[in-house]
């Protein structure tokens, strides 16, 4: 059976952080608020994963009331939800990514975030999606406030 997750995340920028997107740190002024590193696309992957294969959701696993998650790498987060997935009898077959940012520009760190988060999902790089809008100049996104990232999943299982 095929099965398809949404998962959303958006943080709002913060001084003294590195911009964490994707286990990546991409080169920015700011980086993300968040009881973990933050990383926008891995938490909104995680979603999506968890939402396929109705196994919850990244609060739910991996709450920010929890201090075994202050400061937590995202991708390893990911990586746990991925067991999940699998432990429910399901396999990730691929993603797809929308990151909503005015800044800084995706493009060049895309092939990197690709390979980082298909190898955590056991799958080809060619199976990740990735694709980076501004909002232009609207709302707290349009005004380097935060960011957003919206992510579909695909799992068979």
């Amino acid at each position: 059976m095929i099965r398809v997750g949404i998962g959303y995340d958006s943080h709002r920028f913060v001084a003294g952080r590195p911009l964490i997107l994707a286990g990546q740190t991409i080169p920015h002024t700011h980086g993300l608020a968040g009881h973990s590193d933050a990383d926008a696309v891995a938490h909104a992957v995680t979603d999506a994963i968890l939402g396929a294969s109705a196994a919850g959701d990244i609060g739910t696993l991996f709450p920010d009331t929890d201090e075994a998650w202050r400061n937590a790498d995202s991708m390893r987060l990911l990586a746990r939800a991925t067991e999940a997935v699998a432990a429910r009898g399901c396999r990730v077959r691929q993603v797809d990514i929308t990151i909503i940012i005015e800044r800084p520009k995706i493009g060049p760190h895309r092939a990197a975030m690709a390979a980082a988060l298909a190898t955590v999902l056991g799958i080809g790089s060619g199976d990740v999606g990735i694709k980076a809008k501004t909002n232009e100049g609207m709302g707290f996104i349009g005004r380097g406030e935060g960011i957003a990232v919206m992510a579909v999943a695909t799992v068979e299982g």
